[in-house]
């Protein structure tokens, strides 16, 4: 082997084993973050997530550019969590579907508010309006639910223009109901009075869109999938 190629290997074999050390250290910290944000809410700073991590606050901004880096990158990491938690992928029947996506999405934002909390308005020092993450994250449930309408009204013979519209007026619904109710904490009503509501509100409308179509649906039908 060539000088030449052997200092390019040395070199590659160092920058891989830099890009691991980064990549656990990263995992470390967000894991670290939200740990603690979790207990303490979304204020806490840089300072207390790299104590938890067991690692100095400069090692924090190697690994991520800045807090504002930091915040959607644990953005990324709650939607997962959120995500794997959230029956976004319905079976039995219509009936079953809804009250399995509205009771599995409340029992996680009941089991970490803290981090829930943190999707809407990032750090204390980022604070922010709208996530380009959280958004995507909600456009690509919509999107999902869209489809699933879409299938489901071509299995009637019914038109499915409104299937997105649909979708994503649902999506929205719970998402600012929920928000709201969390944020309250003078709430009038408890965890299973807002599942009812959420499982009601979600039904008429649904209900209504299919007797604007002329199509009965039911509780008890089938979810079809394509």
């Amino acid at each position: 082997m060539a000088k030449g190629d052997q200092t390019d290997s040395v070199v590659d074999g160092r920058s891989v084993r830099w890009a691991d050390h980064k990549a656990e250290r990263r995992t470390m910290i967000l894991d670290a973050a939200i740990a603690v944000i979790g207990e303490e809410g979304p204020d806490v700073g840089v300072g207390t997530i790299a104590k938890r991590a067991g690692v100095p606050r400069s090692v924090v901004y190697r690994v991520f550019k800045d807090r504002s880096d930091l915040d959607e990158q644990l953005r990324v990491q709650i939607l997962s969590l959120l995500l794997d938690h959230v029956a976004v992928d319905p079976r039995g029947t219509i009936g079953e579907a809804v009250a399995d996506g509205v009771h599995s999405y409340l029992s996680w934002v009941v089991q970490f508010p803290q981090l829930h909390l943190f999707l809407g308005i990032g750090s204390a020092s980022r604070r922010t309006a709208g996530s380009r993450t959280v958004t995507g994250a909600k456009t690509a449930i919509a999107v999902q639910v869209a489809n699933l309408f879409d299938v489901n009204l071509r299995a009637r013979n019914a038109d499915p223009s409104l299937a997105e519209t649909l979708a994503f007026g649902l999506v929205g619904l719970v998402d600012h109901s929920v928000n709201r109710w969390v944020a309250n904490p003078q709430r009038a009503i408890d965890e299973i009075a807002l599942a009812e509501f959420l499982k009601m509100s979600i039904w008429s409308t649904v209900n209504g869109v299919a007797e604007q179509l002329g199509i009965e649906i039911l509780p008890s039908d089938p979810v079809v999938y394509g």
